[in-house]
């Protein structure tokens, strides 16, 4: 039996897909949602809640097709949407700043046995930084933004997010320091 794919190019998996085909909306969804879940989750630690923005996002992604203009990537376009969307649930859940005295009560990461410096293990160091800093650096370091977008994105100014920037990599260093101690037993 010879299989017809119904969908030649992605520009017309999108365009069925704006038209409100079921088939091809499912068939966008399978393609970017494991990468689409990793950009939300590297702003939210907790995977259900990812989950959920992930799923939000797409649903803004469906209503807002037809505005693409397949000027440029339609990964990237759908991926800003997903980075908006997760700076939106950060928000809503008290999107703080943080200062020194965050830090200084912050839980203590603990101990890893091994040092597989896999994408799990490097997300839990992510992970373990305050919201504020999380944001920034992801949006930095990860996203590539420069920080005059993301103080428009998150309401914050320039120099903050600058600071919040250097706070997370030092507090990173701090870590990595620490678990190279531990690990070659100089602890």
């Amino acid at each position: 039996m010879k299989i017809i794919p119904f969908y030649k190019t992605e520009k017309q998996l999108i365009k069925k897909s704006a038209s409100g085909n079921r088939d091809a909306q499912r068939r966008l969804y399978e393609k970017y949602a494991p990468k689409m879940l990793g950009v939300c989750r590297r702003y939210i630690k907790d995977l259900h809640f990812a989950e959920d923005v992930m799923v939000s996002g797409f649903v803004k992604v469906f209503k807002n097709l037809k505005a693409f203009r397949h000027e440029g990537s339609f990964e990237g376009w759908i991926r800003q949407i997903m980075v908006r969307e997760s700076i939106s649930h950060l928000r809503k859940n008290q999107f703080v700043v943080y200062d020194e005295t965050v830090m200084e009560q912050a839980h203590p990461q603990t101990p890893m046995d091994s040092f597989d410096w896999d994408t799990e293990h490097i997300q839990s160091l992510i992970d373990s930084l305050p919201d504020g800093y999380r944001a920034v650096f992801v949006l930095h370091a990860i996203e590539g933004y420069k920080h005059q977008e993301i103080a428009e994105m998150l309401d914050i100014s320039e120099s903050t997010s600058k600071s919040q920037l250097f706070k997370a990599r030092r507090v990173l260093q701090e870590k990595l320091k620490q678990q190279n101690r531990i690990g070659y037993g100089t602890e």
